[in-house]
């Protein structure tokens, strides 16, 4: 069954597809499609703004529709400069990889080279009649004031996201600490909630 990831983003993308394609499931983008939407994602929060991605373009294309978004939580920062939902959006603009990169390292310097940080995610697949949420996160991890050399294209914050267990870089661990990291972080549990919701609404 063809289900349509309401998102530009490759790394998201390349996340789940594989894993996905194995239990039957064929995740579409809207690449494929060869349109976007001009959609203002003006949601509290991440399961919100899932939904509103998720409405959008299934009311566009009439396929299964998974939304998906993502809240960055700082533990130094007031709330009044949370990135929150708008994780690239700064002072109105929206940023592109690199550009991310140097505002983050640069956050980082003026709170001592390190912050304290922890991703929220939400789910969240219509079909037009039904609406499935799923919410899960990320444990604690440090955001730090110099990034590796790796890149992660959609995923700039990877090159200075450094994690405590082992003080590496994502990008540097392991494929068997990756795994170990990713468990944590409910990969596993996000593909049963696709597969299952699918299964039972299709």
């Amino acid at each position: 069954m063809k289900v349509l990831f309401a998102t530009t983003n490759p790394a998201k993308v390349r996340k789940y597809k594989k894993t996905l394609e194995e239990k039957g499931i064929e995740l579409i983008t809207i690449k494929d499609l060869d349109f976007k939407l001009d959609i203002d994602e003006n949601g509290k929060n991440a399961i919100e703004n899932a939904y509103i991605k998720a409405k959008a373009y299934y009311d566009a294309t009439k396929i299964v529709t998974i939304g998906m978004d993502d809240n960055l939580l700082i533990e130094e920062l007031p709330d009044e400069k949370q990135p929150g939902t708008h994780v690239r959006r700064i002072n109105g603009k929206e940023l592109n990889d690199d550009e991310m990169i140097e505002y983050y390292t640069n956050l980082a310097k003026q709170y001592g080279g390190k912050l304290t940080a922890k991703w929220v995610y939400g789910m969240v697949i219509y079909n037009g009649e039904e609406i499935k949420e799923y919410s899960w996160s990320k444990s604690n991890f440090y955001l730090v004031d110099k990034a590796c050399k790796e890149r992660n294209s959609g995923y700039p914050l990877d090159s200075i996201s450094v994690m405590p267990e082992n003080n590496k870089y994502w990008l540097e661990l392991t494929e068997e600490e990756k795994r170990k990291s990713r468990e944590e972080t409910n990969k596993d549990g996000v593909v049963e909630f696709i597969v299952s919701t699918i299964k039972r609404i299709k």
